[in-house]
């Protein structure tokens, strides 16, 4: 007996970044990184150069639906761990400590990442990640309009 694919709606969303995310976190926990430190780090490790601490704080809080309050005491916490360092009085910068753990929790998500995704057609990614991208586009508009 075969059985029907799920339609995409919020649960098979949800259940597909749950899952993900628990993969990651077993990752982040063995290196005594939280999930939104990891996020911090990411945006710090892929910009070049010193980071406006504002910019990082506010692109934490809009990716994980956080207030601003929280976003830059998640950038203390890393400053605090020495992975983050102040720059100057308005920027942050990644530490080679900080850099070594991206790298490094990066190599160890990696394989993981290739086996849940091994074998799914470029297409059917290519509509997922379409997909998604208006669902959270949307989803972003209509929070905005909640709370704005």
């Amino acid at each position: 007996m075969t059985t029907t694919p799920p339609v995409l709606n919020p649960r098979v969303i949800a259940l597909a970044h749950y899952a993900a995310r628990a993969l990651l976190e077993n990752v982040l926990a063995r290196h005594g990184v939280s999930f939104q430190q990891s996020v911090t780090l990411r945006l710090a490790a892929v910009a070049e150069g010193p980071v406006e601490r504002e910019r990082i704080a506010g692109d934490v809080a809009g990716a994980l639906k956080i207030d601003a309050a929280q976003a830059h005491s998640v950038v203390d916490e890393l400053i605090s761990a020495g992975l983050l360092a102040p720059q100057d009085s308005s920027r942050v910068r990644i530490t080679d400590a900080g850099r070594e753990l991206f790298a490094t929790t990066s190599a160890e998500t990696a394989p993981l990442t290739a086996r849940v995704y091994a074998g799914i057609p470029e297409e059917d990614l290519a509509v997922a990640g379409r997909v998604l991208s208006l669902v959270t586009e949307r989803a972003d508009a209509e929070l905005a309009a909640l709370t704005g």
